[in-house]
């Protein structure tokens, strides 16, 4: 037999074992994020009335991040945040329904060419779902997806790998962790190591308990019986206006499912022995809608750059690195999810720029000073819709399909834009504005019409007493950082970052 031969065949089994070990060391990793879920609104940040049993767990055997930050106020932006690392501005997604671009990288394709299957689950909305669209979780790097263009109640009509919308019948929260626990299997059964993303449709409104769950709330205070809140009809889709007793009796019991579902989901990492070395990170896409915002000491609510738009609910579970139970008070955001995910399994960073950083050293557990601040800025899309410029995808790509209970524009699906945007112009710098180091925080243009203020998040984490003219200084000094920030994501908007 030839030498090289007999040595090849002699080190293949072992060399077959080493990448074997290499594939069961790489964590599995699960990013569950909720619908207009607010960081008050969990057991353990002290909410009086709900029930989240399994978060509560998870914040107190995990990593709780008591400054977890979404990275917009409203749910398309921090999506797209949540998978590029990116300011969602750079890619014209402004607000709901206003798509990312096709050129975007995601964490689903840079894990997917590092070995990873990969699963998308329930809400999308950063794009159309459907077969054939370039934003569907499939042309993002999603092996499979059982998806929806926007949000969805119990029993929803979802797409499965592009295909026609089929009804499929149950609580909308334990859909998709079954969903989830198949692929875990799948992917066990193959030695591969997975990225699931499973994005709720709940708690968003119109909301719909099961008998179960409702009868968790029976008793809230007759004092929310004499308020009436704004939201859509589950009987015609229009928007109506209802006592809050009902409304939030109703939201908490989705709020109660879904933390429910997690636990599902938990169990089932323990019992197939994956749950030491799987990454799971639950975080929410913004603060509380004003349908839902009770009992919040949060400045501000969905939409705002205040802390009530922002900051959402974040744990973290992994066993295998997060060894102990830990508080984290350094600010993170959505951002910083595909440079940590890349910095974890040794990828390299797409090169463009990123508004994330890492936090592997916050996992762990060594010292961590955030070395950059991070941007907020609810565009002006009204400027934007001003002007007479050319869709960047083909508007027929961008019609979607999967129903839901909520009519807009006379129909119960949703139609998404993104707009070329190839020269800057001084109205693009508009719209409120936010930036946040390790303490201080400045808000431009806040929605409450009060100018510029400055606040000192640590000392006054409610947003009560403006600093700007104390520390006028360092206002300045924050004011520039934010147009050299703008310059830098205008420069992205105009599609400068996908031809270097």
């Amino acid at each position: 037999m030839n030498f090289l031969r007999y040595v090849s065949l002699l080190w293949l089994p072992l060399l077959a074992a080493a990448a074997t070990f290499a594939a069961a060391e790489k964590p599995n990793i699960i990013l569950l994020m909720s619908d207009d879920h607010g960081w008050v609104e969990t057991g353990y940040n002290g909410h009086p009335y709900l029930q989240t049993p399994v978060l509560d767990e998870m914040a107190a055997t995990g990593l709780r991040f008591d400054r977890f930050y979404s990275g917009a106020s409203t749910c398309t932006p921090t999506r797209v945040s949540f998978l590029t690392g990116r300011h969602p501005n750079r890619s014209g997604a402004f607000k709901p329904n206003w798509s990312t671009r096709p050129e975007e990288i995601t964490l689903a394709q840079l894990l997917q060419k590092a070995g990873y299957r990969t699963a998308h689950y329930g809400k999308w909305h950063i794009g159309t779902v459907k077969a054939g669209s370039p934003l569907n979780p499939g042309a993002l790097g999603f092996d499979e997806w059982l998806s929806h263009d926007n949000f969805f109640e119990i029993d929803p009509e979802m797409s499965r790998n592009g295909a026609p919308p089929e009804l499929i019948e149950g609580e909308s929260s334990e859909i998709l962790i079954e969903e989830s626990i198949r692929f875990i299997d799948a992917a066990q059964a193959e030695d591969q190591p997975f990225l699931i993303v499973c994005w709720f449709g709940s708690p968003h409104e119109p909301y719909i308990g099961l008998p179960e769950d409702l009868a968790l709330y029976d008793n809230l205070p007759e004092k929310y019986a004499k308020v009436t809140v704004s939201l859509t009809s589950l009987e015609t889709g229009e928007g109506t206006r209802r006592p809050a007793l009902e409304v939030l009796r109703e939201r908490f019991a989705e709020i109660t499912a879904m933390d429910r579902a997690i636990g599902t989901l938990r169990d089932h990492l323990q019992k197939t022995g994956l749950r030491k070395n799987t990454l799971l990170l639950y975080c929410g896409d913004n603060g509380i809608p004003s349908s839902g915002n009770f009992e919040n000491p949060l400045r501000g609510q969905k939409g705002d750059v205040y802390e009530g738009g922002l900051l959402v609910p974040g744990v973290l579970e992994w066993p295998a690195v997060v060894t102990h139970p830990r508080v984290s008070s350094v600010p993170v955001v959505t951002s910083d999810l595909l440079p940590t995910l890349c910095n974890l399994l040794g990828i390299s960073l797409p090169d463009r720029p990123l508004d994330g950083i890492s936090l592997k050293p916050l996992l762990e557990d060594r010292p961590v000073h955030r070395p950059t601040p991070i941007f907020f800025w609810n565009y002006d899309h009204h400027a934007e819709m001003a002007i007479k410029r050319e869709p960047y995808i083909d508007p027929a790509q961008q019609v979607g399909t999967t129903p839901l209970r909520k009519k807009q524009q006379g129909k119960f699906t949703r139609t998404f834009t993104n707009l070329k945007h190839p020269v800057i112009r001084e109205s693009d710098y508009g719209g409120e504005l936010a930036v946040i180091d390790n303490r201080y925080k400045l808000v431009v243009n806040g929605s409450e019409g009060t100018g510029i203020e400055l606040f000192d998040i640590q000392a006054d984490p409610y947003e009560t007493t403006n600093l700007a003219n104390e520390f006028p200084e360092m206002v300045e000094a924050k004011q520039r950082q934010l147009v050299r920030w703008q310059n830098s994501v205008l420069h992205s908007l105009t599609g400068g970052d996908y031809n270097p």
